[in-house]
């Protein structure tokens, strides 16, 4: 355990926090660390809460076969205790300096030789991005490209000349001084976690635990119920940036890797509690296309890649994209405790308005998706005011088995119609048995009315969401 310290890379220096002296919180983010210092100002702030992407910064994470996995993060939405062990890179670092001359990365020359900034308070966050991008060897189409930068709002450029900029540089890669430094980097990250795992952090009347293990993290959670786990803490950070709410004691499960499984289990596939949205979307793309849809129009890749399938089912929003989904496919949910593992269907998991049935000495270890058969059909929509980076307003997963052209079962699950989200049981049974066709259909949307009564928020009217509910259901025949 850590003597109230923290330590990890920025850029090429290595940096330690000490709690005791400093003047941050361990719940302190990452964005307002580094606006205290004069070198690292790059990084802005434009919303704090994850929706512009000026504060787009690059993690350097060790991998298991012992090289660096580089991703784009938010910053505003990085609680500064998290990054022990890691490395952080901000625009200053991209740039190297060789015999008295500044000598670009590729990717600010690419943004410069296309025109692609012009008042520049967002291009920081964009050239990160891509850079991300860049060093992920992935040879992107414009597609990935639009995906990668979904986070990035530009107010100037109209995005053509970034969108360039991303796929001319990216389809020619050359090695950079991040590759000659890599061997380094990864020595000095091996020796901060052998010499310092776990991390217990206190500061500011705050206590914030990080461990290594599950068996650390449940012994944390039985000796403190009333503990707030975060595993990605996107929705966390909001309110502490929004609200001001600086939480007492936080108990931060993001390092624990025995609940960041993804295989094939049975007949079905096992997600653990931390697998991050961008993980389980690449796995998806061979396994469980079925969940694909609703993951690639989930929030934006900076945030997909901390948020977790665990942190999105416990906070258990009547609005959350993925409870729906997994409703629809009849997941099942692993809690355990010290002593104990027990399993629950997704929908008993939730038992009220951001409320689930974790005991107060309970984790979420992970979830169980079943294979879908072959004459099943599972369909999902959201309505939301962004196509990217928006919860929904209202959202369906539809799961149907058809035996011929009838409706053999049903699961209608909504989100944004009620307090929690929900099955359209009277709906799902007038469809039971009948043909499924657009008369049937239309003549089912009446019956939504019957199921619902939405209200009004600064989201949308009970009415559009009526109305929408019942477009949603159309949509199974046309869409």
């Amino acid at each position: 355990m850590s003597n109230n310290r923290i330590k990890f890379i920025l850029n090429s220096t290595v940096k330690e926090v000490d709690f005791n002296t400093s003047n941050f919180r361990p719940s302190t983010t990452v964005l307002n660390y580094l606006r205290s210092f004069n070198d690292t100002k790059g990084v802005k702030e434009g919303c704090a809460e994850g929706d512009c992407g000026a504060c787009s910064i690059v993690i350097g994470e060790l991998t298991e076969n012992n090289s660096i996995r580089y991703y784009s993060v938010d910053s505003c939405l990085l609680f500064l205790a998290s990054i022990h062990g890691k490395q952080i890179i901000t625009i200053e670092g991209l740039e190297r300096k060789l015999e008295n001359r500044t000598v670009l990365h590729p990717v600010q020359q690419a943004l410069i030789d296309h025109f692609g900034s012009q008042c520049g308070f967002c291009t920081p966050g964009i050239v990160m991005s891509i850079f991300a991008l860049y060093k992920s060897n992935a040879y992107p189409n414009r597609n990935d490209v639009v995906q990668n930068l979904s986070g990035n709002l530009c107010r100037c450029t109209g995005y053509e000349p970034i969108l360039n900029a991303a796929l001319e540089v990216c389809s020619n890669l050359q090695p950079d001084h991040f590759d000659a430094n890599e061997k380094n980097v990864v020595k000095i990250l091996e020796e901060i976690k052998r010499k310092q795992a776990s991390v217990i952090a206190t500061a500011k009347s705050q206590v914030y635990h990080l461990p290594e293990t599950l068996q650390e993290a449940l012994e944390i959670k039985e000796s403190n119920p009333t503990v707030k786990v975060v595993n990605g803490a996107t929705d966390t950070a909001i309110r502490q940036n929004k609200f001001h709410e600086y939480i007492e004691e936080i108990l931060d499960i993001s390092n624990v890797s025995e609940v960041k499984l993804l295989s094939k289990q049975g007949n079905g596939f096992y997600i653990g509690a931390g697998v991050t949205i961008e993980a389980l979307k690449t796995f998806a793309k061979k396994n469980i296309p079925t969940i694909l849809p609703m993951l690639e129009v989930f929030a934006s890749h900076q945030i997909r890649n901390v948020a977790t399938i665990g942190g999105n089912l416990a906070t258990a929003s009547p609005i959350g994209d993925l409870i729906p989904l997994l409703m629809a496919h009849s997941a099942r949910v692993e809690l355990v405790s010290s002593n104990e593992s027990r399993w629950v269907e997704v929908q008993e998991f939730i038992t009220g308005y951001r409320k689930n049935c974790l005991k107060s000495n309970e984790l979420i270890k992970g979830i169980l998706i079943p294979k879908v058969d072959e004459n099943v059909t599972i369909k999902s929509e959201k309505v939301s005011t962004r196509h990217q980076l928006d919860i929904s307003t209202v959202s369906l997963s539809a799961r149907i088995e058809f035996e011929m052209e009838a409706v053999k079962s049903i699961i209608l699950a909504f989100g944004g119609m009620a307090e929690v989200p929900k099955r359209a049981l009277k709906t799902e049974a007038f469809l039971h048995g009948k043909t499924f066709n657009r008369e049937t259909i239309e003549k089912a949307m009446e019956k939504i009315s019957d199921d619902f009564t939405p209200i009004s928020d600064a989201r949308a009217s009970a009415e559009y969401r009526l109305v929408a509910a019942k477009n949603l259901l159309l949509k199974l025949i046309s869409g």
